[in-house]
């Protein structure tokens, strides 16, 4: 090999070397912001719980109209919709073997426990998720965050904790509006197409839905509003000052969360097979 190969070869593994070095460098700087935003809504969250009378209730029920009652038509029309292919989808094959009752058993399982929390998860990282990393980022924007930090007012008591708040509240609330919603385009189906008895499907609904799978469904949608309302901030507060900054944060968020979305529910899939759920 001559000295020009060898040259160019530790140059290379030179180059290659601090490439590396730089993405170890910046993923342990993006780690240390990240657990410090999360220190730091502990740490408030904590204080808050022990004086509640500090939190910004009339924020909390802004959000909570804003992401909740809001959210309504779109989550019973997708749910619903869920419901009625689920249903079309099991009746071609449930009927093939003279088991079309069984299919209350797939639908309701299956909305109870998965595709209820999901899509409600999906929707309100759409609607809101994205609305509180544009919120914040145009704050930052207009130097609203560095004015109440001036002011000695912390930022993430203020943006954060009201909307993570009302997240945790409403998105188990919509998660079951949407359980209902699903079961009854299930119902449509079942009942219209496949010719089941209303008060046959009723009692097997009744019969194997269980206490167990509901609250499945209900902390699933608790992790989903962590992680929504907690992405969506982060982002917005990480945004550059600047309105591609702002686009590029609202993206990110709705990215990042539907990522650790569905991350978090197959490590809870797989938590419920091994526990036996």
């Amino acid at each position: 090999m001559s000295d020009l190969e060898k040259t160019s070869t530790r140059t290379g593994l030179g180059k290659s070397i601090e490439e590396f070095g730089d993405v170890s460098r910046s993923f342990y700087t993006d780690l240390r912001v990240v657990l410090m935003f999360i220190g730091d809504i502990t740490r408030i969250s904590g204080h808050l719980i022990r004086h509640p009378q500090k939190m910004r209730w009339n924020d909390v029920f802004y959000y909570m109209n804003l992401c909740g009652s809001q959210a309504l038509p779109i989550v019973a029309m997708i749910c619903l919709l869920m419901g009625l292919i689920m249903g079309f989808q099991g009746a071609v094959l449930l009927r093939t073997y003279g088991a079309e009752l069984y299919i209350v058993d797939l639908v309701g399982f299956t909305i109870l426990k998965e595709m209820g929390p999901l899509m409600v998860a999906m929707i309100s990282t759409g609607r809101a998720g994205s609305a509180f990393a544009a919120e914040i980022g145009t704050m930052k924007i207009n130097e609203e965050i560095s004015a109440l930090a001036t002011m000695g007012i912390e930022p993430s008591r203020m943006l954060v904790i009201p909307k993570l708040l009302a997240m945790i509240v409403v998105i188990p609330l919509l998660t079951v509006f949407g359980a209902v919603c699903g079961i009854l385009g299930g119902f449509l189906v079942g009942s219209g197409l496949m010719g089941i008895p209303a008060a046959a499907y009723y009692n097997r609904t009744v019969q194997v839905l269980t206490l167990s799978a509901f609250n499945i469904g209900i902390i699933k949608s608790l992790v989903f509003a962590v992680i929504i309302s907690l992405v969506g901030c982060f982002r917005g507060f990480q945004a550059s000052a600047d309105a591609q900054g702002v686009g590029r944060a609202t993206t990110s968020s709705v990215v990042v969360s539907i990522f650790l979305i569905v991350v978090a529910d197959a490590l809870m899939a797989v938590l419920c097979y091994v526990l036996g759920y």
